[in-house]
């Protein structure tokens, strides 16, 4: 009897419990009623706008225009530099020369609004953070460079209330709101990924397919369920049904790598957040991948992720924000 594909909200579940917005760093920018803010590349890092009062558009790297209004929130997955401007053809100073106030932890407002306007133009909540998606990491690759949501649409049931309480907390500055909005911050840019994974991902190949294929489907959630267990292309293709020719060929077409590197880079994926996010000794970690010694597990770290996984549970190597 032919076991039944997993629904793909099991694979999108998985996807969203792995993911980790990490090192971040947010602002509070109020402005007059002009202004051009640029936010250089960050690669390994992602951006996330909330516009809480205003209108403004945001330019990208390539050049192409979205224009945004009070409740939008745009989620910039990779890090590519862009803009944000009151209207067209205005000068762009960078964000990082702007002098900033500390608010509290990790939190900075900068108010470029002129003493002569009493109301700002444009209140806008900006993190800049370390986007992990954990063992669905290589997803991010496939996202396109500007993910947009309107907190009015029907497509995000649940999502008004959010940027609701986050129009509140970048307005009030209660105490603590700081962390409120970090919060309200990591479900918002859940409910924008989930959403386009959910809408086939734009058509994005490798991984997005394998989560939709019927065969492949069962055998990446056995592994993404049990990372540490000893696989074997034949135990990967016995989860799938098929045979083990049949299974790499279709694993190598479908997802671009064969399937032994993509269960080393899973775990390493994960290793590293285990490591600097959860704080696990290298030793749980190898034992938890199923490595029978830390030094193999050491070795099979390095080769992929370019550093030791004590630098990465020190938190060293990061890029800067």
């Amino acid at each position: 009897m032919n076991q039944a594909a997993p629904p793909p909200t099991d694979l999108i579940s998985k996807l969203l419990i792995g993911m980790r917005i990490q090192g971040v760093q947010y602002r509070r920018i109020q402005t007059g009623p002009t202004f051009g803010l640029g936010f250089p590349p960050k690669p390994g890092h992602a951006y996330f706008h909330y516009l809480a009062v205003g209108n403004a558009i945001l330019r990208g790297a390539d050049g192409s225009q979205h224009l945004l209004s009070a409740g939008d929130v745009v989620l910039i997955p990779c890090g590519e530099g862009h803009s944000l401007l009151s209207g067209e053809d205005l000068p762009v100073q960078c964000l990082e020369t702007i002098d900033a106030a500390p608010l509290g932890d990790a939190v900075s407002g900068i108010d470029t609004c002129p003493s002569t306007h009493a109301v700002p133009s444009a209140v806008l909540f900006h993190g800049c953070m370390v986007f992990d998606l954990g063992g669905m990491q290589g997803l991010s690759k496939l996202m396109p460079a500007v993910m947009r949501a309107d907190g009015n649409a029907a497509q995000f049931p649940g999502l008004l209330p959010m940027v609701d309480a986050m129009k509140r907390e970048v307005c009030s500055g209660r105490i603590g709101y700081a962390g409120i909005l970090a919060r309200l911050a990591d479900a918002v840019a859940a409910m924008i990924v989930r959403d386009w994974v959910e809408r086939g991902c734009e058509g994005a190949s490798g991984l997005v397919m394998a989560m939709r294929d019927p065969r492949l489907s069962l055998s990446l959630l056995a592994l993404h369920r049990n990372p540490g267990r000893a696989w074997t292309v034949e135990a990967l293709a016995a989860e799938s049904n098929i045979s083990r020719s049949v299974f790499a060929d279709r694993f190598q077409a479908v997802i671009g790598t064969a399937p032994l590197r993509y269960v080393t880079e899973l775990r390493m994926q994960l290793a590293s957040q285990w490591l600097s996010d959860q704080r696990l000794s290298i030793e749980v970690v190898a034992e938890r991948l199923g490595y029978a010694s830390q030094a193999a597990f050491s070795r099979a770290y390095k080769r992929v992720m370019g550093r030791s996984p004590g630098v990465a549970r020190r938190g060293e190597g990061l890029a800067s924000l």
